[in-house]
Protein backbone atom coordinates (compact mmCIF):
# COMPACT_ATOMS: atom_id res chain seq x y z
CA UNK A 1 0.00 0.00 0.00
CA UNK A 2 1.37 3.50 -0.76
CA UNK A 3 1.67 6.57 0.85
CA UNK A 4 -0.92 9.38 1.08
CA UNK A 5 1.50 11.50 -0.91
CA UNK A 6 1.77 9.17 -3.62
CA UNK A 7 -1.89 8.69 -3.97
CA UNK A 8 -1.16 12.87 -5.20
CA UNK A 9 1.65 12.49 -6.73
CA UNK A 10 0.96 10.00 -9.16
CA UNK A 11 -1.82 11.88 -10.87
CA UNK A 12 0.38 14.79 -11.71
CA UNK A 13 2.41 12.69 -14.34
CA UNK A 14 -0.96 12.43 -16.93
CA UNK A 15 -3.96 14.22 -15.78
CA UNK A 16 -7.66 13.74 -17.40
CA UNK A 17 -8.00 16.11 -20.06
CA UNK A 18 -9.68 18.98 -18.10
CA UNK A 19 -11.90 21.63 -19.45
CA UNK A 20 -12.17 19.92 -22.83
CA UNK A 21 -15.62 19.17 -23.07
CA UNK A 22 -18.12 21.98 -23.57
CA UNK A 23 -21.73 22.41 -22.74
CA UNK A 24 -23.10 20.45 -25.73
CA UNK A 25 -20.23 18.18 -25.52
CA UNK A 26 -21.73 17.34 -21.89
CA UNK A 27 -24.75 17.07 -22.37
CA UNK A 28 -24.27 14.86 -25.10
CA UNK A 29 -22.67 12.44 -22.53
CA UNK A 30 -26.40 11.96 -20.71
CA UNK A 31 -28.25 11.83 -23.84
CA UNK A 32 -26.10 9.32 -25.33
CA UNK A 33 -26.11 7.56 -22.21
CA UNK A 34 -29.97 7.50 -22.01
CA UNK A 35 -30.44 7.10 -25.78
CA UNK A 36 -33.99 7.62 -26.71
CA UNK A 37 -34.51 6.04 -29.44
CA UNK A 38 -34.04 2.57 -27.99
CA UNK A 39 -37.55 3.04 -26.19
CA UNK A 40 -39.59 3.23 -28.76
CA UNK A 41 -37.97 0.82 -30.53
CA UNK A 42 -38.08 -1.90 -27.48
CA UNK A 43 -38.23 -0.76 -24.12
CA UNK A 44 -42.22 0.99 -24.78
CA UNK A 45 -43.43 -2.70 -24.83
CA UNK A 46 -43.29 -3.30 -21.05
CA UNK A 47 -44.79 -0.24 -20.25
CA UNK A 48 -47.66 -0.44 -22.72
CA UNK A 49 -49.15 -3.74 -21.29
CA UNK A 50 -48.83 -2.44 -17.49
CA UNK A 51 -50.17 1.66 -18.52
CA UNK A 52 -52.13 0.72 -21.69
CA UNK A 53 -53.22 3.85 -23.22
CA UNK A 54 -51.97 5.70 -20.24
CA UNK A 55 -48.47 5.60 -20.99
CA UNK A 56 -47.82 8.59 -21.74
CA UNK A 57 -48.72 9.68 -18.24
CA UNK A 58 -46.59 6.96 -17.06
CA UNK A 59 -43.51 8.82 -18.61
CA UNK A 60 -45.22 11.88 -17.16
CA UNK A 61 -44.70 10.86 -14.00
CA UNK A 62 -41.45 9.92 -14.50
CA UNK A 63 -40.20 12.77 -15.90
CA UNK A 64 -41.33 15.21 -13.17
CA UNK A 65 -40.10 12.86 -10.82
CA UNK A 66 -36.78 12.16 -12.21
CA UNK A 67 -36.38 15.72 -12.50
CA UNK A 68 -36.30 16.19 -8.94
CA UNK A 69 -33.50 13.55 -8.85
CA UNK A 70 -31.76 15.61 -11.14
CA UNK A 71 -32.13 18.62 -9.05
CA UNK A 72 -30.90 16.66 -6.28
CA UNK A 73 -27.68 15.71 -8.97
CA UNK A 74 -27.23 19.54 -10.00
CA UNK A 75 -26.85 20.83 -5.96
CA UNK A 76 -24.35 17.94 -5.46
CA UNK A 77 -22.55 18.60 -8.80
CA UNK A 78 -22.28 22.53 -7.78
CA UNK A 79 -20.42 21.98 -4.87
CA UNK A 80 -18.20 18.86 -6.06
CA UNK A 81 -17.34 18.85 -9.49
CA UNK A 82 -15.33 15.66 -9.35
CA UNK A 83 -14.71 12.35 -11.79
CA UNK A 84 -16.03 9.98 -9.41
CA UNK A 85 -19.31 11.96 -9.10
CA UNK A 86 -21.57 9.58 -6.63
CA UNK A 87 -18.91 7.84 -5.04
CA UNK A 88 -17.91 11.74 -3.89
CA UNK A 89 -21.30 13.07 -3.08
CA UNK A 90 -22.19 10.36 -0.81
CA UNK A 91 -18.95 9.08 0.45
CA UNK A 92 -17.94 13.43 1.58
CA UNK A 93 -21.75 13.04 3.72
CA UNK A 94 -21.29 9.36 5.09
CA UNK A 95 -18.30 8.33 5.10
CA UNK A 96 -15.77 6.90 2.34
CA UNK A 97 -17.77 3.07 2.90
CA UNK A 98 -21.26 4.50 1.87
CA UNK A 99 -19.44 6.56 -0.94
CA UNK A 100 -17.44 2.80 -2.24
CA UNK A 101 -20.65 0.83 -2.34
CA UNK A 102 -22.17 3.90 -4.15
CA UNK A 103 -19.20 3.95 -6.77
CA UNK A 104 -19.66 0.08 -6.56
CA UNK A 105 -23.01 0.17 -7.40
CA UNK A 106 -22.61 2.63 -10.32
CA UNK A 107 -20.16 0.58 -11.85
CA UNK A 108 -21.90 -2.67 -12.36
CA UNK A 109 -24.66 -0.36 -13.42
CA UNK A 110 -22.71 1.14 -16.28
CA UNK A 111 -21.12 -1.82 -17.33
CA UNK A 112 -24.46 -3.87 -17.68
CA UNK A 113 -26.31 -1.38 -19.38
CA UNK A 114 -23.54 -1.58 -21.91
CA UNK A 115 -23.68 -5.42 -22.23
CA UNK A 116 -27.55 -5.06 -22.47
CA UNK A 117 -26.47 -2.72 -25.38
CA UNK A 118 -24.18 -4.76 -26.92
CA UNK A 119 -27.17 -7.66 -26.60
CA UNK A 120 -29.24 -5.51 -28.27
CA UNK A 121 -26.75 -4.85 -31.72
CA UNK A 122 -27.48 -8.35 -32.75
CA UNK A 123 -31.24 -8.14 -32.40
CA UNK A 124 -31.47 -4.47 -34.49
CA UNK A 125 -28.59 -5.96 -37.01
CA UNK A 126 -30.87 -9.18 -37.77
CA UNK A 127 -34.26 -7.22 -38.05
CA UNK A 128 -32.22 -4.68 -40.35
CA UNK A 129 -31.15 -7.19 -42.67
CA UNK A 130 -34.49 -9.01 -42.58
CA UNK A 131 -35.86 -5.99 -44.46
CA UNK A 132 -34.13 -6.53 -47.42
CA UNK A 133 -35.00 -10.52 -46.66
CA UNK A 134 -31.47 -11.42 -45.40
CA UNK A 135 -29.80 -12.96 -42.40
CA UNK A 136 -26.50 -13.65 -40.62
CA UNK A 137 -25.81 -16.83 -39.09
CA UNK A 138 -25.38 -16.83 -34.66
CA UNK A 139 -21.66 -16.93 -35.07
CA UNK A 140 -21.30 -14.09 -37.71
CA UNK A 141 -23.88 -12.41 -35.37
CA UNK A 142 -21.39 -12.75 -32.35
CA UNK A 143 -18.47 -11.79 -34.50
CA UNK A 144 -20.43 -8.80 -35.48
CA UNK A 145 -21.09 -8.11 -31.76
CA UNK A 146 -17.51 -8.28 -30.29
CA UNK A 147 -16.45 -5.89 -33.44
CA UNK A 148 -19.20 -3.57 -32.49
CA UNK A 149 -17.27 -3.45 -29.14
CA UNK A 150 -13.95 -3.31 -30.07
CA UNK A 151 -14.88 -0.15 -32.06
CA UNK A 152 -16.70 1.41 -28.91
CA UNK A 153 -14.08 1.29 -26.41
CA UNK A 154 -11.31 2.22 -29.26
CA UNK A 155 -13.79 5.48 -29.53
CA UNK A 156 -12.99 5.70 -25.46
CA UNK A 157 -9.89 5.21 -25.22
CA UNK A 158 -9.16 7.56 -28.06
CA UNK A 159 -10.15 10.76 -27.22
CA UNK A 160 -13.01 11.68 -24.67
CA UNK A 161 -13.97 14.93 -26.73
CA UNK A 162 -14.19 13.13 -29.65
CA UNK A 163 -16.09 10.10 -28.15
CA UNK A 164 -18.74 12.62 -26.90
CA UNK A 165 -19.52 14.13 -29.83
CA UNK A 166 -19.45 11.20 -31.60
CA UNK A 167 -22.35 9.90 -28.97
CA UNK A 168 -24.08 13.39 -29.74
CA UNK A 169 -24.31 13.32 -33.61
CA UNK A 170 -25.00 9.64 -33.58
CA UNK A 171 -28.12 9.94 -30.68
CA UNK A 172 -29.00 13.26 -32.69
CA UNK A 173 -29.31 11.63 -36.05
CA UNK A 174 -31.53 8.83 -34.66
CA UNK A 175 -33.21 10.66 -33.00
CA UNK A 176 -34.39 12.44 -35.98
CA UNK A 177 -34.65 9.67 -37.94
CA UNK A 178 -37.64 8.45 -35.26
CA UNK A 179 -39.14 11.99 -34.77
CA UNK A 180 -39.13 12.07 -38.84
CA UNK A 181 -40.99 8.82 -39.25
CA UNK A 182 -43.61 9.37 -36.09
CA UNK A 183 -44.50 12.93 -37.83
CA UNK A 184 -45.63 11.05 -41.38
CA UNK A 185 -47.19 8.12 -39.40
CA UNK A 186 -49.30 11.27 -37.72
CA UNK A 187 -49.83 12.93 -40.98
CA UNK A 188 -51.35 9.78 -41.90
CA UNK A 189 -53.30 9.57 -39.00
CA UNK A 190 -54.76 12.91 -39.69
CA UNK A 191 -54.79 14.19 -36.50
CA UNK A 192 -52.98 14.89 -33.05
CA UNK A 193 -55.97 14.38 -31.14
CA UNK A 194 -56.86 11.43 -29.25
CA UNK A 195 -60.26 11.38 -27.22
CA UNK A 196 -59.57 8.25 -25.45
CA UNK A 197 -56.00 9.18 -24.10
CA UNK A 198 -56.65 12.45 -23.43
CA UNK A 199 -59.73 10.98 -21.09
CA UNK A 200 -57.59 11.22 -17.77
CA UNK A 201 -60.46 10.18 -15.97
CA UNK A 202 -61.15 6.97 -17.52
CA UNK A 203 -57.65 5.69 -17.54
CA UNK A 204 -56.38 2.97 -15.50
CA UNK A 205 -53.98 4.63 -12.74
CA UNK A 206 -53.12 1.34 -11.14
CA UNK A 207 -51.27 0.21 -14.49
CA UNK A 208 -50.19 3.42 -14.86
CA UNK A 209 -47.91 3.24 -11.02
CA UNK A 210 -47.39 0.04 -11.68
CA UNK A 211 -45.50 0.85 -15.21
CA UNK A 212 -43.29 3.64 -13.50
CA UNK A 213 -40.66 1.04 -13.07
CA UNK A 214 -39.92 0.00 -16.27
CA UNK A 215 -40.67 4.33 -17.18
CA UNK A 216 -37.91 5.13 -15.48
CA UNK A 217 -35.68 2.10 -16.88
CA UNK A 218 -35.83 4.36 -19.96
CA UNK A 219 -34.06 7.21 -18.24
CA UNK A 220 -30.90 5.67 -16.42
CA UNK A 221 -27.88 7.38 -17.89
CA UNK A 222 -29.34 10.77 -17.45
CA UNK A 223 -27.06 10.93 -14.74
CA UNK A 224 -23.80 9.96 -16.46
CA UNK A 225 -22.62 13.93 -17.54
CA UNK A 226 -21.43 13.84 -13.56
CA UNK A 227 -18.70 11.99 -14.31
CA UNK A 228 -17.35 13.83 -16.82
CA UNK A 229 -17.15 16.84 -14.11
CA UNK A 230 -12.86 17.00 -14.55
CA UNK A 231 -13.36 17.12 -18.18
CA UNK A 232 -16.07 19.27 -18.65
CA UNK A 233 -15.25 23.36 -19.30
CA UNK A 234 -17.30 24.63 -16.79
CA UNK A 235 -18.91 21.56 -14.49
CA UNK A 236 -20.60 23.71 -11.39
CA UNK A 237 -22.81 25.21 -14.94
CA UNK A 238 -22.48 22.75 -17.27
CA UNK A 239 -23.37 19.61 -15.42
CA UNK A 240 -26.33 20.59 -13.79
CA UNK A 241 -27.71 21.80 -17.13
CA UNK A 242 -27.12 18.61 -18.72
CA UNK A 243 -28.45 16.34 -15.95
CA UNK A 244 -31.58 18.30 -15.52
CA UNK A 245 -31.96 19.19 -19.28
CA UNK A 246 -31.26 16.02 -20.29
CA UNK A 247 -33.95 14.01 -17.69
CA UNK A 248 -36.42 16.67 -18.94
CA UNK A 249 -36.19 16.37 -22.51
CA UNK A 250 -36.02 12.48 -23.04
CA UNK A 251 -39.00 12.76 -20.77
CA UNK A 252 -40.78 14.90 -23.07
CA UNK A 253 -39.59 12.10 -26.38
CA UNK A 254 -40.72 10.03 -24.45
CA UNK A 255 -44.29 11.07 -23.76
CA UNK A 256 -45.00 12.35 -27.34
CA UNK A 257 -43.48 9.00 -28.94
CA UNK A 258 -45.94 6.82 -26.28
CA UNK A 259 -48.98 9.09 -26.91
CA UNK A 260 -48.33 8.71 -30.88
CA UNK A 261 -47.23 5.12 -30.54
CA UNK A 262 -50.58 4.33 -29.34
CA UNK A 263 -52.38 6.54 -31.06
CA UNK A 264 -50.59 5.18 -34.32
CA UNK A 265 -52.28 1.62 -33.07
CA UNK A 266 -55.23 2.80 -32.95
CA UNK A 267 -55.64 2.91 -29.36
CA UNK A 268 -54.19 -0.67 -28.89
CA UNK A 269 -52.03 -0.38 -26.32
CA UNK A 270 -52.13 -4.32 -26.14
CA UNK A 271 -50.60 -4.88 -29.37
CA UNK A 272 -47.81 -2.49 -28.63
CA UNK A 273 -46.88 -4.29 -25.54
CA UNK A 274 -47.09 -8.09 -26.87
CA UNK A 275 -44.50 -7.03 -29.77
CA UNK A 276 -40.84 -7.73 -29.65
CA UNK A 277 -40.59 -4.25 -32.18
CA UNK A 278 -43.41 -2.03 -31.31
CA UNK A 279 -42.07 0.58 -33.54
CA UNK A 280 -41.66 -1.46 -36.54
CA UNK A 281 -45.32 -2.70 -36.07
CA UNK A 282 -46.40 0.91 -36.04
CA UNK A 283 -44.72 1.79 -39.09
CA UNK A 284 -46.18 -0.86 -40.92
CA UNK A 285 -49.91 -0.75 -39.85
CA UNK A 286 -48.97 3.08 -41.41
CA UNK A 287 -48.53 1.33 -45.00
CA UNK A 288 -45.06 2.38 -44.30
CA UNK A 289 -43.19 -1.03 -44.14
CA UNK A 290 -39.94 0.66 -45.61
CA UNK A 291 -39.52 2.78 -42.61
CA UNK A 292 -38.29 -0.74 -40.09
CA UNK A 293 -35.27 -0.85 -41.93
CA UNK A 294 -34.71 2.58 -41.38
CA UNK A 295 -35.83 2.21 -37.11
CA UNK A 296 -33.52 -0.76 -36.67
CA UNK A 297 -30.55 1.60 -38.26
CA UNK A 298 -31.39 4.00 -35.94
CA UNK A 299 -31.55 1.77 -32.86
CA UNK A 300 -27.92 0.40 -33.76
CA UNK A 301 -26.85 4.52 -34.17
CA UNK A 302 -28.17 5.06 -30.93
CA UNK A 303 -27.14 1.39 -29.54
CA UNK A 304 -23.31 2.56 -30.31
CA UNK A 305 -23.59 5.92 -28.36
CA UNK A 306 -24.89 4.50 -25.76
CA UNK A 307 -22.32 2.03 -25.05
CA UNK A 308 -20.03 4.37 -25.35
CA UNK A 309 -21.64 6.63 -22.83
CA UNK A 310 -21.26 3.54 -20.85
CA UNK A 311 -17.98 2.92 -21.29
CA UNK A 312 -16.61 6.53 -20.56
CA UNK A 313 -18.73 6.32 -17.34
CA UNK A 314 -17.66 2.93 -15.72
CA UNK A 315 -13.81 4.01 -16.38
CA UNK A 316 -14.55 7.17 -15.05
CA UNK A 317 -15.76 5.90 -11.75
CA UNK A 318 -13.08 3.08 -12.02
CA UNK A 319 -10.56 5.93 -12.44
CA UNK A 320 -11.73 7.93 -9.49
CA UNK A 321 -11.99 4.88 -7.33
CA UNK A 322 -8.59 3.65 -8.52
CA UNK A 323 -7.09 6.71 -7.21
CA UNK A 324 -7.72 6.05 -3.77
CA UNK A 325 -6.93 2.10 -3.88
CA UNK A 326 -10.53 1.81 -3.17
CA UNK A 327 -9.28 -0.96 -6.70
CA UNK A 328 -6.35 -1.68 -8.10
CA UNK A 329 -4.49 2.02 -8.51
CA UNK A 330 -3.17 1.29 -12.11
CA UNK A 331 -7.39 2.37 -12.68
CA UNK A 332 -6.48 5.76 -11.63
CA UNK A 333 -3.78 6.11 -14.65
CA UNK A 334 -3.62 8.49 -17.47
CA UNK A 335 -3.02 7.73 -21.14
CA UNK A 336 0.26 10.26 -21.63
CA UNK A 337 -1.14 11.19 -25.22
CA UNK A 338 -4.76 11.13 -24.88
CA UNK A 339 -5.53 12.05 -21.88
CA UNK A 340 -8.11 9.85 -21.07
CA UNK A 341 -7.92 6.61 -18.25
CA UNK A 342 -6.74 4.33 -20.61
CA UNK A 343 -6.23 1.34 -18.18
CA UNK A 344 -10.09 1.88 -16.71
CA UNK A 345 -11.35 1.93 -20.12
CA UNK A 346 -9.63 -1.61 -21.41
CA UNK A 347 -10.95 -2.97 -17.84
CA UNK A 348 -14.47 -1.65 -18.73
CA UNK A 349 -14.37 -3.19 -22.30
CA UNK A 350 -12.78 -6.55 -20.99
CA UNK A 351 -15.66 -7.33 -17.94
CA UNK A 352 -18.19 -6.05 -20.69
CA UNK A 353 -16.95 -8.70 -23.19
CA UNK A 354 -16.62 -11.24 -20.71
CA UNK A 355 -19.74 -10.87 -19.48
CA UNK A 356 -21.38 -10.84 -22.96
CA UNK A 357 -20.03 -14.12 -23.74
CA UNK A 358 -21.00 -15.98 -20.59
CA UNK A 359 -24.13 -14.71 -21.35
CA UNK A 360 -24.32 -15.94 -24.86
CA UNK A 361 -25.76 -19.33 -24.60
CA UNK A 362 -29.04 -17.39 -23.07
CA UNK A 363 -29.27 -15.90 -26.66
CA UNK A 364 -29.18 -12.54 -27.23
CA UNK A 365 -33.08 -10.74 -26.23
CA UNK A 366 -32.55 -12.85 -22.68
CA UNK A 367 -29.12 -11.23 -22.25
CA UNK A 368 -30.87 -7.77 -23.13
CA UNK A 369 -33.28 -8.45 -20.49
CA UNK A 370 -31.21 -9.95 -17.62
CA UNK A 371 -28.18 -7.04 -18.04
CA UNK A 372 -30.77 -4.44 -18.41
CA UNK A 373 -33.04 -5.14 -15.22
CA UNK A 374 -29.93 -5.28 -12.95
CA UNK A 375 -28.25 -2.45 -14.14
CA UNK A 376 -31.48 -0.78 -13.08
CA UNK A 377 -30.67 -2.05 -9.68
CA UNK A 378 -27.69 -0.54 -9.39
CA UNK A 379 -28.89 3.04 -10.82
CA UNK A 380 -32.00 3.47 -8.92
CA UNK A 381 -30.29 2.80 -5.22
CA UNK A 382 -27.71 5.30 -6.09
CA UNK A 383 -30.57 7.78 -7.48
CA UNK A 384 -31.92 6.98 -4.03
CA UNK A 385 -29.04 7.68 -2.19
CA UNK A 386 -28.05 11.12 -3.72
CA UNK A 387 -31.49 12.23 -2.74
CA UNK A 388 -30.93 11.63 0.48
CA UNK A 389 -27.90 12.94 0.66
CA UNK A 390 -28.38 16.19 -1.17
CA UNK A 391 -30.12 18.22 1.26
CA UNK A 392 -27.68 16.62 3.99
CA UNK A 393 -25.02 18.26 2.03
CA UNK A 394 -26.66 21.63 1.52
CA UNK A 395 -27.64 21.96 5.33
CA UNK A 396 -23.92 21.34 6.70
CA UNK A 397 -22.92 23.93 4.30
CA UNK A 398 -25.76 25.92 4.96
CA UNK A 399 -27.39 26.43 2.12
CA UNK A 400 -30.29 24.65 2.80
CA UNK A 401 -33.56 25.68 1.19
CA UNK A 402 -37.68 24.34 1.07
CA UNK A 403 -36.94 23.76 -2.45
CA UNK A 404 -34.18 21.25 -1.66
CA UNK A 405 -35.85 19.48 1.17
CA UNK A 406 -38.95 19.27 -1.58
CA UNK A 407 -36.77 17.89 -3.75
CA UNK A 408 -35.22 15.30 -1.88
CA UNK A 409 -38.22 14.03 -0.33
CA UNK A 410 -40.05 13.76 -3.39
CA UNK A 411 -36.78 12.10 -5.58
CA UNK A 412 -36.34 9.43 -2.71
CA UNK A 413 -39.80 8.84 -2.66
CA UNK A 414 -40.48 7.58 -6.16
CA UNK A 415 -36.78 5.45 -6.17
CA UNK A 416 -38.36 3.79 -3.35
CA UNK A 417 -41.07 3.03 -5.01
CA UNK A 418 -39.23 2.06 -7.82
CA UNK A 419 -37.32 -0.47 -5.75
CA UNK A 420 -40.07 -1.72 -3.99
CA UNK A 421 -41.73 -2.23 -7.77
CA UNK A 422 -38.85 -4.42 -8.84
CA UNK A 423 -39.73 -7.10 -6.13
CA UNK A 424 -43.14 -6.89 -5.60
CA UNK A 425 -44.47 -9.01 -7.16
CA UNK A 426 -41.33 -10.78 -7.42
CA UNK A 427 -39.93 -11.53 -10.88
CA UNK A 428 -40.38 -15.18 -12.26
CA UNK A 429 -37.14 -17.31 -13.94
CA UNK A 430 -34.95 -16.10 -14.47
CA UNK A 431 -35.51 -12.48 -13.55
CA UNK A 432 -35.74 -14.33 -10.16
CA UNK A 433 -32.14 -14.69 -9.54
CA UNK A 434 -31.00 -11.08 -10.33
CA UNK A 435 -32.13 -9.88 -7.02
CA UNK A 436 -29.75 -11.84 -4.83
CA UNK A 437 -26.95 -11.71 -7.01
CA UNK A 438 -27.17 -7.73 -7.02
CA UNK A 439 -27.62 -8.00 -3.12
CA UNK A 440 -24.38 -10.23 -3.12
CA UNK A 441 -22.31 -8.12 -5.46
CA UNK A 442 -22.82 -5.69 -3.12
CA UNK A 443 -21.99 -7.76 -0.29
CA UNK A 444 -18.77 -8.80 -1.57
CA UNK A 445 -18.13 -5.10 -2.47
CA UNK A 446 -18.50 -3.70 1.18
CA UNK A 447 -16.51 -6.71 2.14
CA UNK A 448 -13.60 -5.61 -0.23
CA UNK A 449 -13.72 -2.34 0.95
CA UNK A 450 -14.24 -3.10 5.12
CA UNK A 451 -10.92 -5.18 4.40
CA UNK A 452 -9.41 -2.14 2.90
CA UNK A 453 -10.51 0.25 5.69
CA UNK A 454 -8.74 -2.25 8.04
CA UNK A 455 -5.51 -2.09 6.22
CA UNK A 456 -5.36 1.59 5.35
CA UNK A 457 -7.96 3.63 7.09
CA UNK A 458 -5.88 6.93 6.35
CA UNK A 459 -6.10 6.45 2.44
CA UNK A 460 -10.05 5.96 2.76
CA UNK A 461 -9.98 9.11 5.09
CA UNK A 462 -8.54 11.11 1.93
CA UNK A 463 -12.13 10.96 0.17
CA UNK A 464 -13.45 13.37 2.43
CA UNK A 465 -11.03 15.67 2.85
CA UNK A 466 -9.50 15.99 -0.71
CA UNK A 467 -10.87 14.18 -3.43
CA UNK A 468 -8.91 14.65 -6.88
CA UNK A 469 -8.11 18.10 -5.57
Amino acid sequence: MVAATDIHAAPAKAQLKHGALSLIETIGQSIANIAPTLTPALNITVVASLAGIGSWLAYLIATVGLAFVGACIASLAKRHPEAGSYFVYIGRNFGPMSGALAGWSMILAYITTAVAVVFGFPIFLSNFLAAFHASLSFPILVVFTIAFLALVVYAAYRDIQVSSRVGLVMETLSIGIIILITAIVVAKHGTIVDPKQLAIGSLHFGGVMSALTFAVFSFVGFESAATLAKESSNPQRNVPIAVIGSAIAAGTFFCIMAYCMVMGMGDNADAIGKSSSPFADMTARAGLPWASAVVYFAAMISGFACALACINASSRMLYSMGRYQFLHRSMGLVHGTHKTPHVAVLASGAIVLVLTLLLLPEGFLNGFGLTGTIATYGFVVVYFGVCVTAPVDLFRAGKLQAQHLLFGIVGAALMAFVIYGSVDPYPEAPYNLLPPIFLAYMIIGFIWFSILKGKSPETLRLIAEDMEG
